[in-house]
């Protein structure tokens, strides 16, 4: 059955939140083979970007990674459920609020979920025939509370807004700990091994088989890619500007423009322009 929202009669507008673009490309084509007309509206990185999106574009369904970087997938969904839905405006012609389908790599957190049936998870990769299921029960739950709308029961109150679904995510929270962010650099300088405190790093540029570690003082070489980085060090700190490059935030002096529009970040202690990929050009709206 084509997931449509009961209420608009048009597809499904869905926002899909993973920090792997690899993840999220292969759901949102699993998406497209259950559903050739569902819409996928936006793709987030992180929760904080899942949370502007969901703001901005008023989804019907967003799937949201568990672990991600800035901001988790728990912590996105607890701000999600504190938008206004035309139930807080208290008028048609508002947002309905949208549902939301946890994406994990992690069982014990599924089985926690199903117990409790206040809301839904794939594990990844997800599954065609399971996907379908997921996207049938969005469509069940969306057409319960367009039938309650029109009738006299109360509108059915989203998952995300119950108190079952809140005292889900306070679970969810406290098993979803992160280990400390890394603190020191192994790398190579020359012949020698030295310990690089991560907060001298200005950023981090990697090729096919070396990154190269820039500090004010020193270049050093490291044979961790650019992904494994991203899981160890604390992204607040560090923002991914490139598919190759991590930057120090708090080394940006200032973002400019080439003659052919590129965005290129200057880095104070470094003569060197930091490319920005389009993927990553929202950072720094505005420039």
């Amino acid at each position: 059955m084509e997931a449509f929202n009961e209420v608009t009669g048009r597809p499904l507008r869905v926002i899909v939140a993973d920090d792997e673009r690899l993840m999220r490309d292969q759901l949102c084509a699993r998406l497209r083979e259950v559903d050739a007309q569902i819409d996928v509206i936006a793709q987030a990185r992180h929760g904080q970007e899942a949370l502007e999106q969901v703001r901005d574009l008023r989804p019907d369904l967003v799937f949201l990674d568990i672990r991600m970087p800035v901001m988790t997938g728990i912590d996105a969904a607890r701000h999600i459920a504190q938008l206004p839905t035309w139930e807080d405006a208290g008028g048609e012609g508002q947002w309905p609020g949208c549902e939301i389908v946890f994406l994990t790599a992690y069982d014990q957190y599924a089985v926690q979920a199903f117990e409790t049936g206040v809301v839904d998870y794939l594990l990844k990769p997800a599954e065609s025939e399971r996907l379908a299921l997921a996207l049938e029960r969005v469509r069940r739950r969306i057409e319960a509370r367009r039938r309650a709308s029109i009738g006299t029961e109360p509108v059915p109150t989203l998952a995300a807004h119950t108190p079952a679904m809140q005292v889900l995510l306070r679970h969810l929270a406290a098993q979803v700990t992160e280990p400390a962010p890394l603190q020191w650099i192994q790398a190579k300088v020359g012949t020698t091994i030295q310990m690089i405190p991560v907060e001298e790093v200005l950023f981090f540029v990697s090729d096919d088989k070396y990154t190269r570690v820039q500090t004010a003082t020193q270049e050093a070489l490291i044979r961790t890619s650019i992904k494994e980085l991203v899981d160890v060090l604390d992204m607040q700190r560090f923002w991914q500007i490139h598919r190759s490059t991590l930057v120090n935030v708090s080394a940006i002096a200032g973002v400019q423009r080439d003659e052919r529009g590129r965005q290129l970040v200057a880095v104070r202690g470094s003569k060197e322009l930091l490319e920005v990929s389009r993927s990553y050009a929202g950072l720094f709206k505005g420039m």
